[in-house]
């Protein structure tokens, strides 16, 4: 008798498993610490979508970038 569940991942295994999923997921991580970071300077929760456009705006370009060039060196 074999066992289907590790036979046939599901959906969910396969989407955590996919480079798109572990993308958005770092990035999400990123947008959380700099939420984390501008809500303790203001001393109160700047909610997740100012921190979301205020990292994009700052942060997104050079990050990607560092990212890219980190998973270069890592092949």
């Amino acid at each position: 008798m074999s066992n289907d569940a590790n036979e046939n991942p599901s959906g969910s295994d396969l989407l955590k498993k996919s480079s798109l999923y572990r993308e958005f997921q770092a990035e999400r991580e990123e947008i959380l610490k700099h939420k984390w970071i501008e809500s303790e300077k203001e001393g109160r929760d700047i909610g997740f979508d100012r921190a979301l456009t205020d990292w994009i705006v700052k942060h997104k370009t050079n990050w990607r970038k560092n990212r890219m060039m980190t998973s270069v060196r890592a092949e």
